[in-house]
């Protein structure tokens, strides 16, 4: 396999690869399990996503997606979690990936330590491939399509019940925040989150969270838990679409990459979009993050036009926004201290992540940002 790949960092960079390249030894035995592949794999390109290993192949006249998770972070039944959601929206009309099958129906197959799954080339163009998470779309016209077709997405999913997903690793959900106490629910969890215990064992977490987190739980009242429990994709990000044209014309074509895809809330999958959209949180000059209210409210004008939301719902998202990625930045800190072994990777997720985030809203640049989405209710 090779030892030379690299994928982007936590710090806006490219930094070696926890996982390695997907091998032509791998993809030769995939080959006997998808009928898709039978005509052989030529890669095209890895991608430089951090957490697992996927390539670009071309089989005959077609490119398909192959991704390989460790087995602690997915298993195939984690996997099915998520390809029966998309199996839903797609049924429903929604422009999602398709998601292959093996010879013997299944949508993901294990080996050894690792979990693979195929997905068809969506349709259009990756037009943000290059671009990590949180960084904001060149054209206001991108996030206000987004928003549109995060709202038809919600309204697909209305009549989608499944149960919670069966991990909390890398996965977006609102069971903290929901809760009225979330430090009892999060002490309650950890015989069962070994690498996050050991990780907050070192640190004064209940200290931190009371005073970076709790204050911004303690301004959603009950409100957040009377909100309809919906899957969503909750980590909806322009580069995590394909698209259709170019400039302010452009249309979204595919909606991928559901790996932190739950049942939460449509207000806790909108909130996530501006956090991941609307902030520069990865901007390494001037003064820290930048907030780009315009894309935040371009996201906003696209979802009600479709979907729309009472006064009452948008002040809700606004309070939900400092806290819409509690729940991820733990399930990062629980994978880079149990899974992949990385303090400092951790102490990120932790310190620049979880409490960083929190803290920003609380300052001149978060604080406007926040008026900007009440004003718009």
């Amino acid at each position: 396999m090779e030892t030379d790949h690299r994928v982007q960092g936590l710090a806006n960079d490219q930094v070696a690869a926890d996982w390695p390249a997907l091998s032509e030894a791998e993809l030769a035995w995939l080959r006997h399990h998808y009928p898709a592949l039978e005509d052989g794999c030529d890669v095209l390109w890895h991608s430089p996503r951090p957490f697992s290993a996927a390539a670009l192949v071309r089989s005959g006249p077609r490119r398909y997606l192959v991704k390989r998770h460790h087995a602690r972070v997915r298993t195939a039944a984690l996997l099915g979690e998520e390809h029966r959601f998309i199996a839903h929206l797609a049924a429903a009309g929604l422009p999602v990936v398709d998601v292959l099958h093996t010879r013997h129906g299944a949508t993901a197959i294990e080996r050894d330590s690792w979990t693979y799954e195929l997905h068809a080339e969506g349709a259009g163009q990756d037009l943000y491939r290059d671009s990590p998470s949180w960084t904001p779309p060149s054209e206001p016209a991108h996030a206000r399509e987004a928003g549109a077709v995060l709202a038809r997405l919600h309204l697909a999913a209305a009549d989608y019940h499944a149960p919670q997903r069966g991990t909390h690793l890398l996965v977006a959900r609102d069971d903290l925040i929901r809760a009225p106490d979330p430090l009892s629910l999060l002490r309650s969890e950890l015989p069962a989150r070994p690498g996050l215990a050991a990780y907050l064992s070192r640190q004064p977490w209940e200290q931190d969270l009371q005073r970076a987190v709790l204050p911004w739980h303690a301004a959603l009242a009950n409100r957040l838990q009377i909100e309809p429990v919906l899957w969503g994709h909750n980590d909806w990000h322009v580069s995590n679409l394909l698209w259709l044209g170019q400039g302010a014309a452009a249309r979204v074509a595919t909606v991928f990459d559901f790996g932190l895809a739950s049942p939460a809330s449509a207000l806790f999958d909108l909130a996530t979009a501006i956090e991941r959209n609307a902030i520069a949180w990865l901007d390494a000059g001037g003064a820290g993050p930048v907030a780009h209210a315009d894309i935040a409210l371009a996201l906003l004008h696209g979802y009600r036009q479709v979907r729309p939301l009472s006064a009452a719902q948008v002040h809700l998202l606004a309070d939900l926004l400092p806290l819409v990625h509690l729940d991820f930045a733990l399930s990062e800190v629980e994978y880079f201290q149990g899974v992949t072994g990385s303090s400092a990777n951790a102490d990120v997720a932790w310190h620049t992540f979880l409490l960083g985030h929190a803290d920003w809203f609380a300052g001149t640049a978060g604080r406007a940002l926040l008026d900007t989405l009440h004003a718009a209710a």
